[in-house]
């Protein structure tokens, strides 16, 4: 029986012009990372699985790959626990795996510690347009500043990376998960219960203040009164638009002194860069972000022709003291990669030259004649004469070649490389 050559579900295989066009992003974005001072790490794909779901993931946990312990019968008894089969997952993000990597190597960094990723991640997700099972990020943290330093440059750098492949006509979302909090806590909302508050807002998008309405008191069983409440003041500083950021003592009286002038200072911080960048910016109190370690400042960047975020991010000063023993301060911001490539199109290819030369060239002169177009620069392949021309410089442009040049007998130097474009 012949067997399915497809990938498994929810994953994809990329040919060779849409994995260059990858190589060519990700190199434009370290490159801007490193002129920042950030260094590039590595962690392992597997984690242990009590660090994936220790409650701050968010509903990310639910999508966890787990892996079976080594070791194992081939056949087990009946009622065997699934805890008991498990102790390894595939990571779901690249900021879990950096709060453990941070806490096993702090003596050796640098503080405040600036580091970049660009890994692939894995989720169960249900596989859909846009959504894959596995897929790249590309993360960007400062460890070990309290400031609002870490909120302001890591939306530059970001900012600037993708204006480097690209996409610099993007607007930056600002809240921070304090303002949600005395959201809530002006509501009347028990605290147990503000993580699944901010687990329905950050669906708004999707379902609508109806519908996250729904779900918070008919699925999540919370009590009407606060919901409404609390959704009230949020749709109330939201549609004050641009005025929000300047009422929210007014609205909300209980928020620190301290916030409202970290707030004000990445305010105005983005205001300085937005207008000589070409790019804006917003307050937005709608604004949530799924994960349950942020603690400070979030962030998001949208793009006008994409419905959804491409970067996300913000301070979550918590989660390295669950590695470390004692509290750090930590900021990260998030690149959504497969996003930004659906995006970009074919805008970052890079040139690479097809050397056709004919049936009575001899192989010797054609790898010599290849050997000096790579010495002009090029990046060159040779690739002999073969069928119609037209036809094979259809078939060289779809396979990811931008240029050819010819080839013929005689001993003359190849004709200089010419678009496939203007064939």
């Amino acid at each position: 029986m012949r067997m399915d050559n497809s990938p498994p579900r929810g994953t994809r295989d990329l040919l060779p012009a849409a994995v260059a066009l990858r190589d060519r992003a990700q190199g434009a974005i370290a490159e801007v990372y490193e002129r920042f001072g950030y260094q590039r790490i590595e962690t392992p794909a597997l984690e242990s699985l009590a660090r994936l779901t220790g409650e701050q993931g968010g509903e990310n946990e639910k999508l966890v790959f787990c892996v079976l312990r080594r070791g194992l019968p081939p056949r087990l008894e009946a009622g065997v626990e699934l805890a008991s089969l498990v102790d390894l997952g595939l990571r779901f993000d690249l900021t879990v795996p950096l709060t453990r990597f941070y806490g096993n190597n702090a003596p050796a960094l640098p503080v405040p510690f600036r580091s970049f990723q660009l890994g692939p991640v894995w989720r169960a997700e249900r596989p859909q347009r846009g959504r894959y099972r596995q897929f790249h990020q590309c993360d960007i943290d400062m460890i070990g500043e309290a400031s609002v330093l870490a909120e302001v440059e890591l939306i530059e750098a970001t900012t600037e990376a993708l204006a480097a492949v690209g996409l610099g006509e993007i607007n930056v979302r600002l809240c921070d998960r304090r303002v949600l909090s005395a959201v809530a806590a002006k509501s009347g909302l028990v605290e147990p219960a503000w993580p699944a508050l901010f687990i329905g807002l950050d669906k708004l998008d999707k379902i609508g203040w109806e519908g996250v309405r729904h779900e918070l008191v008919n699925e999540r069983r919370l009590p009407p009164e606060p919901v409404d409440a609390a959704l009230t003041t949020v749709r109330s500083l939201a549609e004050l638009g641009p005025h929000a950021l300047g009422s929210l003592g007014d609205q909300l009286p209980g928020l620190s002194d301290q916030v409202l002038a970290d707030l004000q200072t990445t305010a105005g911080a983005l205001g300085a860069l937005a207008g000589t960048r070409g790019w804006s910016w917003c307050f937005d109190p709608t604004l949530v972000r799924g994960m349950g370690y942020y603690t400070g400042q979030i962030f998001e960047v949208t793009h006008p022709a994409l419905g959804s975020s491409i970067a996300g991010g913000g301070r979550y000063d918590n989660l390295i003291g669950r590695s470390l023993g004692r509290e750090v301060p930590a900021c990260g911001f998030s690149i959504g990669f497969e996003r930004v490539v659906e995006l970009l199109g074919t805008n970052l290819r890079s040139e690479t030259v097809a050397l056709v030369y004919e049936a009575d060239v001899a192989l010797t002169d054609a790898l010599e004649a290849a050997r000096g177009l790579r010495s002009g620069g090029h990046r060159v392949a040779a690739v002999p004469r073969s069928g119609k021309l037209g036809a094979q410089l259809a078939r060289l442009e779809s396979w990811g070649f931008t240029s050819w040049a010819h080839l013929a007998s005689g001993g003359a130097p190849p004709a200089p490389p010419r678009p496939l474009t203007a064939r």
